[in-house]
């Protein structure tokens, strides 16, 4: 377990000092995936250097494991790093030696038995599949595969924790997606722990299962990914959630809709699971003296449960409106009352 307990940093700056961590906590649990988003300058990457205290915050606490490591000495700081990897957004490898030596480092640094090295090198290289490519240099490899270098050497001493430095963002989308999949491999299969920073909404959606928001060197707003992007409540996380979770109306839409006189009111409806939102809908019509009609809609999958984000017109007496309105809250549906302009 991760804690990050009201640490604040501040760095000295040309037109003064700039505050790059204010009073910022989060709580990373055994096995979680936990993704920090936010934009340039957030605070994200001195935050997940505080982890580890290659960064020491001015205030506050950093717990692993129940242990405080704010203020060990550099011994016992090192014993406590042997249970953090890390995986840079630049690879960090040296293109003077192979892949087998680029992983093998950390464990020559321990000074391992040489026997005990090659088969833990060997083990890690077969884990993200490159073992055709041991005795390739580095500056050979595409980036995807210096990524998976990387990710190997940071399992070298087995952590229990792996931070990620935007570990995707110099990667093209085809190749994010597959260093996704490893690193979800790396959680499911080695059980380990993994924090993770990125300025991108849909790594955050496809491995995260808790997110915090950042800006401005604060959190905003933090919590299980399925809630933050079914409802987000800062209008920042609102614009990251927008860009994987679009329920825009179309603005021919929205203007046909501003110029038609009738009664009505437009509804956000939320459905998790599979829910059969169509079969509702065409109830509601059966049943009450209303006219429904779809404006927007989006389909997501958040951890292996459905997300689905409707924006709904109803037209019709208010009194009929009402009524259905309540028959949509009994029926599970999260429902709240939008406007267009």
């Amino acid at each position: 377990m991760i804690v990050v307990q009201n640490v604040s940093k501040t760095f000295p700056g040309r037109s003064g000092d700039v505050e790059a961590l204010k009073n910022v906590s989060i709580q990373v649990d055994d096995g979680d995936i936990f993704g920090v988003v936010g934009f340039s300058g957030a605070g994200k990457s001195t935050l997940i250097r505080t982890v580890n205290l290659l960064e020491r915050p001015d205030s506050g606490k950093v717990i692993i494991d129940g242990i405080d490591v704010t203020d060990l000495p550099k011994r016992k700081l090192r014993g406590v790093r042997k249970h953090i990897g890390m995986v840079f957004q630049q690879f960090n490898l040296l293109n003077s030696k192979t892949v087998r030596q680029n992983v093998a480092i950390p464990l020559v640094l321990e000074k391992k038995p040489k026997a005990e090295t090659e088969k833990r090198v060997r083990e890690l290289l077969r884990f993200v599949e490159l073992e055709e490519k041991k005795d390739v240099y580095a500056e050979n490899l595409s980036g995807g595969q210096k990524q998976r270098v990387g990710i190997a050497r940071a399992l070298a001493t087995s952590p229990s924790i792996l931070l990620c430095d935007e570990a995707t963002s110099a990667l093209d989308p085809k190749t994010t997606e597959s260093i996704l999949q490893l690193l979800k491999k790396v959680n499911r299969e080695l059980g380990v722990t993994i924090l993770l920073i990125t300025h991108q909404m849909n790594v955050i959606k496809e491995i995260c299962n808790r997110v915090a928001v950042m800006e401005s060197g604060e959190i905003v707003e933090q919590g299980n990914v399925l809630d933050v992007f079914g409802n987000p409540q800062h209008d920042i996380t609102k614009g990251f959630v927008k860009t994987v979770i679009d329920d825009t109306v179309p603005e021919s839409i929205r203007k046909s809709i501003l110029e038609d006189n009738r009664q009505g009111k437009i509804l956000r409806l939320k459905f998790t699971g599979i829910s059969a939102q169509d079969s509702l809908l065409s109830r509601i019509d059966k049943t009450f003296n209303v006219e429904t009609a779809i404006l927007s809609a989006t389909v997501s999958e958040l951890q292996g449960t459905v997300l689905s984000i409707l924006k709904v017109r109803l037209t019709g007496r208010n009194d009929e409106i009402a009524k259905a309105e309540q028959y949509i809250e009994k029926s599970g549906v999260e429902v709240k009352e939008v406007t267009l302009e």
